[in-house]
């Protein structure tokens, strides 16, 4: 039997050894752990970038308008990518400033849209930093649209302007002008006017030559009208001029000549019967803007109460919004065309009941016109049409029609 007293001194010194090799699995000579060289096979993880990004909104907004904020900083360093997409992967066009430390986005944010940001900047040894984030845009908005004239695809008269009323007021109206184009083809310089906040018309210096084309770009997609209120439309319309036709009017001589041709030869002299003294006729460039074979008048609609009311009035024509009508006229006197002034401040014409006669002088202007025909109206008495009233926005001369614009001349 072996001694116990060997046996516990045996098993004291292995343990012994053993604690020495695990002290020797430490950090030796009182250094903490990390000091000296690194173990072999590990490497050290490279120094943090000196850059620092950050970002509006912040990760996880809700409700961001489309306007934003929408911002990246790079601080320490400067921005070499920034992404903003929606899940689709559609980009939202972004620049970078030029000294790289901010990006902002060109325009307004998609509405009801998730949308995630990467940006990526670098510091002076090349070290880069990342920032992301992921936002939604609010959902809903109001939206505005543009009612055009005239129609697409439409042959109009030399003097028909480009007419845009707006379904809600406009506020932003200098975004609204820069996003509508209208180009003629050949080249002419055509300008914008605003009609208060809901209508925009534009029109070149002088009538279009005749068969100008004219394209009217609007791209009103994503365009803020207003606060809160955003264009829905991205569209192209098209029009041809057609040939000229420019008459005139004289009320004091009862007459209407049509000239037609860019030399404005005369094609045929007719005989009108104007306003009366108490609803003299508007003078000035009245534009023709529709066509009725029959339509129906009551004075009532005019302000005029019970003074009239016909519900047959053939090849009516209208001038003003305010109801300035040329027309075939079958209850009056024949006597009065080319004599005298006797209606309520329409441009009467010997007609035929039914409106289906070509043959008499109302018959046949009104198929010799189209919408954007020109009458220049000439008499003694009576007010020069508002601009703003139809279609007639020649009444103002070229430098107080260009003022109306809200955006520099080129």
């Amino acid at each position: 039997m072996r001694p116990r007293g060997r046996v516990w001194a045996r098993r004291a010194g292995a343990l012994a050894w053993c604690l020495a090799v695990l002290t020797g699995c430490t950090a030796g000579g009182g250094e903490p752990r990390g000091g000296g060289a690194p173990a072999p096979g590990r490497t050290e993880p490279p120094p943090a970038s000196r850059a620092a990004v950050t970002a509006l909104p912040a990760d996880g907004a809700r409700d961001v308008p489309p306007e934003g904020p929408v911002r990246v900083t790079a601080a320490g360093g400067r921005l070499v990518s920034v992404r903003l997409a929606d899940a689709r992967g559609a980009e939202v066009a972004g620049t970078i400033s030029e000294d790289g430390s901010t990006w902002m986005p060109d325009g307004l944010l998609p509405l009801g849209s998730a949308l995630t940001l990467d940006a990526e900047a670098e510091d002076d040894r090349g070290r880069r930093a990342v920032r992301h984030s992921a936002f939604s845009t609010v959902p809903r908005a109001r939206t505005f649209v543009a009612f055009f004239t005239p129609d697409d695809g439409s042959t109009v008269g030399v003097g028909m302007p480009v007419s845009l009323r707006f379904s809600r007021p406009i506020a932003n109206r200098a975004a609204v002008e820069r996003a509508i184009a209208v180009t003629a083809d050949p080249p002419v310089e055509v300008a914008g006017h605003w009609f208060g906040n809901d209508r925009l018309d534009f029109r070149p210096q002088k009538y279009w030559a005749p068969g100008t084309r004219v394209v009217v770009a609007l791209r009103l997609k994503g365009v803020q009208g207003a606060p809160g209120e955003f264009g829905t439309q991205a569209k192209e319309v098209r029009f041809t001029v057609g040939r000229a036709q420019v008459s005139t009017v004289d009320l004091d001589a009862h007459t209407l000549t049509v000239r037609a041709g860019e030399g404005g030869k005369v094609v045929r002299t007719l005989k009108v019967s104007g306003g009366d003294p108490n609803h003299t006729t508007y003078r000035g460039v009245l534009v023709v803007s529709e066509k009725h074979k029959v339509t129906r008048m009551n004075s009532q609609t005019v302000g005029l109460g019970d003074e009239y009311d016909i519900k047959d009035v053939p090849h009516a024509m209208r001038l003003t919004a305010s109801g300035t009508f040329i027309h075939g006229n079958y209850w009056a006197d024949p006597e009065v065309f080319g004599t005298a002034n006797t209606s309520h401040g329409c441009i009467g014409l010997a007609d035929s009941k039914g409106g289906t006669g070509q043959d008499t002088p109302a018959g046949w202007l009104f198929e010799h016109t189209i919408a954007g025909d020109v009458l220049e109206v000439k008499a003694s008495a009576g007010e020069v049409v508002p601009p703003q009233n139809g279609l007639n926005g020649w009444n103002l001369p070229w430098d107080r029609w260009v003022a109306g614009s809200v955006l520099d001349r080129p």
